[in-house]
């Protein structure tokens, strides 16, 4: 399976972060950029965009419920109508900051609480999914693989959108296909399993998950993390083994 790398970047305005940020890029595929809502902001998205049109890394809209206080990981009951407006107003303005930059935006891949919410409900994902439409910046939406990718695909389908499907590398899972809660023990990685995780989606396209069993995968793009000085050497091990 040929994965891409996809990371989330542009969620600060600190000197060394971003100093971080521009080590990261050349190793990754696609550039999640945040678009102020729950972090970033239009210096921050300049200076992102500038690095991933230098390393010719695709742009994603990373957008979330608007929610700086939390950073967007506290669940909101918003409106579909007030959702579309938040999630336009996040798009249109990356695309205007990409488009400042002769970039343009090829995807869109919630935010946080928002990601997790539409993975579970899908009047979010329709209200999602509406607001990439109404947004005409792009026709592609990242969200998590799980085993009803087929039931997004059709969903996708109906509002003309097609899907980048995601996995993990530093995440563990359920046996449900879902993600273990940041807290509960066992839910983040540690570097020698991630990097084992890694291997066996490039190998099998499956996980092994918290319990033990095997669950298939079929993922189009892998999400890495570029926020501490460790990642970047994480990154380059996991591009290894993705090139192998």
């Amino acid at each position: 399976m040929d994965l891409l790398l996809n990371c989330d970047l542009g969620e600060t305005s600190n000197s060394d972060q971003l100093r971080i940020e521009s080590q990261v890029m050349p190793h990754i595929d696609q550039a999640n950029i945040a678009c102020g809502f729950h972090a970033g902001d239009a210096l921050v998205m300049d200076k992102t965009l500038s690095l991933a049109k230098q390393h010719l890394v695709a742009v994603g809209a990373h957008p979330s419920y608007p929610d700086t206080f939390n950073f967007g990981r506290q669940s909101m009951s918003l409106s579909s109508p007030d959702l579309i407006a938040c999630l336009k107003y996040q798009i249109g303005s990356l695309e205007k900051a990409a488009s400042d930059n002769d970039l343009c935006v090829s995807y869109v891949k919630p935010h946080g609480a928002l990601y997790n919410d539409m993975m579970i409900n899908g009047h979010l994902r329709s209200a999602v999914m509406a607001a990439i439409v109404d947004s005409q910046a792009c026709s592609t939406l990242m969200l998590q693989a799980t085993a009803d990718a087929d039931i997004h695909k059709k969903e996708a389908s109906a509002f003309g959108l097609t899907l980048y499907f995601e996995a993990f590398a530093d995440r563990a899972y359920q046996d449900n296909g879902a993600l273990v809660p940041r807290n509960q023990p066992g839910a983040i990685l540690d570097k020698k399993k991630m990097l084992s995780q890694v291997e066996q989606l490039k190998q099998d396209d499956s996980v092994t998950t918290i319990n033990g069993h095997r669950l298939s995968l079929a993922a189009d793009t892998l999400c890495v993390h570029g926020d501490n000085p460790e990642a970047i050497l994480q990154i380059r091990q996991i591009q290894a083994i993705l090139s192998q």
